[in-house]
């Protein structure tokens, strides 16, 4: 019997397969209930008692051998299933080169980290929305040009469903579902009825920030507004803040940062004044608070929202809004540094 499994061992030791189907042959051949190694386990229990050490020996030798060899056929077939997996004959013999984010996305996420830094959470809401969530609880007068056809987009001609117009809106919704301290940004894409054109669109992003809570001041929102500037456009960035009027906010303000181009000294991108507006900002008015159910005798706070794209025109320089939305591959390139 010795004989006969030292024959199987060699037979083992030098087996080879070319492919799977081969290689389940030769288990069964060996390792399966009815084969090779099962029989002479059967044949055991027929060798004298004397012999049994050394027999006993040499058959778990030649299981072990056994099992080990198919492991190894086998591992090398899964290799090359992986290595032929891996391969696509289609693609092309030139190097394929990595692309970047789009430049609306990196100055984004840049202003998003910003006012992280000072607390803020980032909040989120739908693009079609209903009349309360966009005007009505934001203190829009029923007669405001805003509600025009010739300004927002109306869903079926349906007076009561839009598209957003800014993202105002999530303001509204978290204001209705919690109470202060809120601190949230708000950035998401909104649509207004304009002509196409190198200055506008009728879709563009925009980003706005929210802060209620019990005595906040306008020192607070000024504050809140020099960090951000300096962060974004440097550290010698200043800022001025013009009186205006925004429905759901009072005071209200603009906001203009030192021309990042000449310095403040005066150039054609600024129009020579020195100074480039880039958002709109104030208190937020008491009739949104109680219309969201919060008390304006107890909480105040404030509210500022900038275009994505008018950003992103001041960091870069681009002068034609219509590039952020045509996927020219000459145009995005330029970000590659910037990814």
């Amino acid at each position: 019997m010795i004989n006969r499994i030292q024959d199987l061992l060699q037979e083992v030791q030098e087996m080879k397969a070319a492919n799977a189907e081969e290689l389940e042959a030769l288990r069964i051949k060996y390792l399966s209930k009815k084969g090779e190694i099962s029989s002479l386990m059967n044949d055991f229990r027929n060798v004298a008692a004397d012999q049994k050490r050394e027999v006993g020996k040499f058959l778990n030798e030649l299981k072990e051998t056994a099992q080990n060899r198919i492991n190894e056929l086998k591992d090398g077939f899964v290799n090359e299933q992986v290595s032929n997996d891996d391969m696509d004959l289609t693609r092309t013999a030139y190097p394929v080169e990595l692309g970047t984010r789009h430049p609306l996305s990196i100055v984004r996420k840049e202003i998003c980290d910003i006012f992280g830094r000072l607390g803020f959470s980032i909040a989120e809401g739908p693009e079609i929305e209903d009349d309360w969530h966009v005007f009505s609880a934001l203190n829009f007068a029923e007669d405001h040009p805003a509600r025009d056809m010739q300004d927002t987009f109306f869903i079926q001609h349906n007076p009561d469903i839009v598209l957003r117009t800014h993202t105002s809106s999530v303001q509204v919704r978290v204001m209705e579902k919690q109470q202060p301290p809120i601190r949230i940004i708000c950035p998401g894409r909104v649509y207004r009825n304009e002509a196409i054109s190198y200055r506008a669109h009728c879709f563009f992003h925009q980003v706005e920030a929210l802060y209620i809570d019990k005595d906040v001041s306008f020192a607070d929102l000024k504050q809140a507004l020099l960090f951000f500037a300096k962060e974004m456009f440097g550290a010698d960035t200043k800022i001025r803040l013009r009186p205006s009027y925004f429905p759901f906010t009072e005071p209200s303000a603009e906001m203009d940062i030192s021309c990042n181009l000449c310095g403040g000294k005066g150039c054609p991108f600024c129009k020579y004044t020195g100074w480039v507006e880039i958002l709109g900002c104030g208190m937020v008015h008491p009739n949104v608070l109680d219309n969201c159910g919060i008390d304006s005798k107890v909480y105040s706070g404030y509210a500022l929202g900038m275009g994505i794209e008018r950003i992103t025109n001041l960091k870069y320089q681009v002068k034609d809004l219509r590039l952020f939305s045509e996927n020219d591959i000459r145009f995005l390139k330029q970000f590659e540094s910037a990814n």
